[in-house]
């Protein structure tokens, strides 16, 4: 009978050991565990004269502060101006609608639903380039105007004045009298434009006042005739920035907010494509306008297009093709205009321009390029093939009187 309760005790006894060793070793772990609740923290200290400012990043510079496009267009955008134009065409009057006979059968009305005279208006941009009020814009803003109507941003408006007109290179000067102490727009340089290059266009597109948009400079020395237009002599800067009709003779500007070069909407079918004149051009231009009311552009007078040997081999495998064009890299003349200085030098249809003043000519642009840079009067050494033969010929240029 005494061993049962001996057994039962020596179970109870392990029971209590058991609990108690339990105990102490869950103490000791929380002990090794935390630290930090049974001693007080370790006192740091911090040499400040060590320690390294961290400067602010560009990226985060550029998202925290104001935006670089509204700094550029405030610099800018006083000095852009809206202009207006108004120009009355007459109607020549149809014989046939004062006939008695025909009257009686389209009725009295028909002759007054044809207004001999209309008024036609148009919408362009510009910007202010001297205090005393000259503002620089494009020709086709303001050509054959009779009116020309400046509107500034704060909402003032004076009649312009066109000093002088250039088509060839689509520029204008128009004169306002507003005082001697108007915003004027930075001008930059466009020698130092780069694809890639931010471009900001600001002008007022389809009626739509002092409206900005934003991008790249795609490609560089896009030439007129490249573009479409070969009665102009341009080399375009080229940006994906929507230029739209409204623009035309407004600022190109940079990231800084200078103006490098003069938006032309000239191509309708274009989609995310624009073209402005290049502003380092348009300066000297600007300076002969103000000067003399128009420039003087020397000229050959032929129309060219640039000639490659696969040009000319597909050309000549063609059983249908009037004539033989030799297989060489130049400049053929296509046609050459009458009474001009090239038909007075003995420039025929077909020749192949091969050099100018000893300098191998290779495309027609090329060729333009070192016309324009000629002077008036001034004798050119050009040597041309035709068939089998070379020949030199002098050119005198002579002044160009139509642009188209």
């Amino acid at each position: 009978m005494r061993f049962p309760k001996i057994s039962r005790s020596l179970r109870q006894l392990t029971s209590h050991v058991l609990a108690i060793a339990l105990g102490v070793v869950l103490m000791v772990s929380t002990l090794q565990v935390l630290p930090s609740q049974a001693e007080p923290a370790p006192t740091v200290t911090v040499d400040t004269s060590k320690l390294i400012v961290q400067r602010q990043s560009p990226a985060t510079a550029a998202i925290s502060s104001t935006s670089f496009v509204t700094a550029a267009v405030n610099r800018v955008g006083t000095a852009v101006v809206r202009i207006d134009t108004e120009r009355t065409i007459t109607r020549r009057v149809d014989p046939f609608s004062e006939d008695p006979f025909f009257r009686r059968f389209f009725g009295d009305g028909f002759s007054q639903q044809m207004p001999p005279e209309q008024q036609l208006r148009g919408l362009g941009s510009g910007f202010i380039i001297d205090k005393s009020g000259l503002v620089m814009t494009n020709a086709h803003v303001v050509d054959k105007a009779d009116k020309v109507t400046v509107r500034l941003k704060d909402g003032r408006t004076f009649e312009g004045k066109v000093q002088g007109i250039d088509e060839v290179t689509d520029l204008a000067v128009v004169k306002i009298n507003a005082g001697n102490d108007l915003p004027v727009a930075p001008l930059g340089s466009s020698s130092n434009v780069q694809v890639g290059d931010w471009a900001i266009a600001v002008g007022n597109p389809l009626g739509f006042d002092n409206t900005v948009t934003l991008g790249i400079v795609s490609t560089l020395k896009r030439s007129s005739a490249q573009v479409g237009i070969s009665d102009k002599r341009l080399d375009f800067i080229q940006t994906d920035a929507a230029i739209n009709p409204g623009n035309s003779g407004g600022p190109l500007l940079n990231g800084q907010g200078e103006v490098i070069g003069i938006n032309t909407a000239i191509r309708p079918d274009a989609m995310g494509i624009g073209f402005a004149i290049p502003i380092d051009k348009a300066k000297a231009i600007a300076a002969q306008l103000q000067r003399d009311g128009k420039v003087a552009h020397p000229y050959l007078g032929v129309q060219m297009l640039t000639l490659t040997p696969d040009l000319a081999k597909q050309n000549n495998t063609d059983p249908n093709s009037p004539i033989q064009i030799p297989e060489i890299n130049g400049v053929f003349v296509m046609r050459v205009v009458p009474n001009s200085p090239a038909a007075s030098a003995g420039i025929r249809r077909g020749d192949v321009i091969l050099q100018v003043d000893g300098k191998a000519i290779t495309s027609a642009e090329q060729l333009q390029n070192v016309v324009e840079d000629s002077r008036l009067g001034q004798v050119l050494q050009v040597k041309v093939q035709r068939g089998n033969q070379t020949q030199q010929l002098s050119i005198r240029t002579a002044e160009l009187q139509n642009a188209s």
